[in-house]
């Protein structure tokens, strides 16, 4: 019998030779899978590209063109693809096409595309242009889509780099509206649902950063403007200096709901170190608004808005429209100041600190802002009416004086001539007008105890030229102003300035700048009325 170790080579050969067809078998099968998988998707690829363009022709109604489209299977299922156009009708918009695409890409399950409704975790664009037609144009949109539809697509995430939005007018010296938004994250993106969106982007002017989140849709496509939209939004380090006049760091948050055409926003805005150039002087600045924007155009209608300068409530109502000649906006407001201290408008207006005068005040003015390269105090119109209540001045020196004159026009001289303080509070009223940075006052009135001043004149707001004109009117005659011998030897002049039911009436002139002033009669001012 022969050892059993002479039988055992034979059964090593044997066991290689199975091992070996199974890997044989293997590596064959791997082969023809690859093929197949080439084969597929050979003639998958040229399928779903025509799919996707029939169902974005049929999901925005327009022609669609599509430049690459890739397809692989490995290590899942993925497409990419790039210079995606969608057009519309028209001779501007078949051309220049309502939606561009430079770059997309998504990945999915096999099982998942070919569902019904088929489903995508997340797409990735990047590019992406949308351009609105002017209203006029946009109902020819729905004329432009192919009829029927063999797939539907519901997108969880799309995820958008470097998107631009354009929504295009017709009106004569309007400008498209641009935005340009640096990232967008929409959710659940699918046919007649709304798009969840995260959106950041840089605001242009003042520049800064906005984020916003909310839902957009169901787009109407035969009427853009009516889509529906709600959301909120945050506003921060906006610079003011990169409009032209003012300055300072702006924040805002808010919220906002309706349709693309009349959005209603309440928000609020914070901005600690406010200034305008002519002074340059930070003031904090607190606003509460209620607005009407048309998402369409970007035009704002305020209603109201409510602003708080240090301790002064200003109420605002009116119009920001953006124009194309000049390029920029216009703004156009009615203001108004029911309970404001002087102090705090001077305080951003006047750079002496502390401000020369104190006291109540209330104000209604027009305000009208156009568009332009000059600064804001050039380009600022204002055409209104003030008062102020219980003023004084913070110049001990000028206080006197007042205090002097009053107790003079009242007829108490040497109440005038004594070194105690009277603190005598003044009122001031008048018209103005605002133009290319001269200030114009008409029917100005100053009044203290015993004295009226009325007054008309202008005033560079850089100080150069201060001019008024107008007449002084006192209780007291010339000859009670003075005690002692004065008064007696100008008892004989009294006639003469005791005029229109006043003891004196006398012509003044103020005139030169905010350094230097100058005070005097007016005897020889032509324009003066005679008596």
């Amino acid at each position: 019998m022969a050892p059993l170790s002479e039988n055992k080579p034979p059964q090593r050969n044997g066991q290689r030779r199975p091992r070996r067809w199974i890997l044989v078998l293997i590596l064959a099968a791997l082969v023809v899978i690859a093929v197949v998988a080439g084969v597929v998707i050979d003639h998958a690829e040229p399928i779903l590209r025509a799919r996707v363009i029939e169902t974005l022709s049929m999901r925005f109604k327009s022609k669609v063109e599509l430049d690459t489209f890739r397809v692989s299977v490995f290590p899942a299922l993925q497409v990419s693809g790039g210079g995606l156009r969608i057009f519309g009708e028209g001779r501007q918009w078949a051309i220049q096409p309502l939606i561009q695409v430079a770059e997309f890409g998504f990945q999915t399950g096999i099982r998942d595309l070919f569902r019904s409704p088929a489903q995508v975790n997340t797409v990735y664009v990047k590019g992406l242009e949308l351009s609105l037609p002017p209203k006029q144009e946009r109902a020819q949109m729905k004329n432009v889509a192919p009829q029927g539809g063999k797939i539907g697509i519901i997108v969880d995430h799309l995820v958008s780099d470097t998107a631009q939005l354009v929504i295009n007018t017709d009106k004569p010296g309007k400008l498209p509206l641009v935005f340009s938004i640096e990232r967008l994250t929409m959710t659940r993106v699918g046919p007649n649902e709304p798009m969840h969106f995260e959106a950041d982007l840089v605001n242009p002017k003042p520049v800064g950063n906005i984020h916003s989140s909310g839902s957009f849709g169901p787009w109407q496509a035969d009427s853009p403007r009516d889509s529906p939209i709600q959301g909120t939004y945050s506003f921060s380090h906006a610079d003011l200096s990169t409009i032209k006049g003012i300055g300072g760091i702006l924040s805002s948050t808010g919220k906002y709901d309706g349709t693309l055409v009349h959005i209603l926003v309440d928000g609020a805005t914070d901005t600690p170190d406010f200034n305008i150039a002519i002074c340059g002087r930070p003031v904090p600045l607190h606003t509460d608004f209620h607005a009407v924007v048309d998402g369409t155009s970007g035009d704002t209608y305020l209603q109201p808005l409510h602003a708080k300068l240090l301790d002064s409530w200003v109420e605002a109502t009116g119009s920001v429209v953006r124009t194309k000649d000049p390029q920029g906006h216009r703004v156009e407001l009615d203001v108004k100041i029911e309970q404001g201290k002087i102090e705090d408008l001077l305080k951003l207006a006047v750079k002496r600190d502390p401000p020369f005068m104190r006291g109540a005040v209330q104000l209604k003015t027009r305000f009208e802002l156009p568009p332009g390269e000059p600064d804001m105090a050039d380009r600022l119109q204002l055409a209104g009416s003030f008062q102020m209540a219980k003023t004084s001045f913070t110049n001990p020196e000028v206080q006197d004086k007042v205090d002097a004159i009053s107790m003079r026009s009242q007829g108490k001289p040497k109440l005038a001539e004594d070194n105690i303080p009277d603190n005598v509070k003044s009122e001031l009223s008048g018209t103005f007008r605002l133009l290319e940075g001269l200030l114009s006052f008409s029917q100005l009135q100053f009044q203290v105890p015993g004295t009226e001043l009325n007054l008309s004149g202008n005033y560079n707001l850089d100080g150069n030229q201060f001019e008024f004109r107008g007449k002084v009117r006192m209780d007291a005659k010339v000859s009670q102003m003075v005690s002692g011998w004065k008064s007696i030897l100008l008892k004989p002049v009294d006639p003469f300035f005791h005029k229109n039911g006043a003891g004196t009436e006398v012509p003044v002139k103020i005139t030169g700048t905010k350094s230097e002033l100058h005070f005097g009669t007016d005897f020889h001012d032509k324009r003066r009325d005679s008596d």
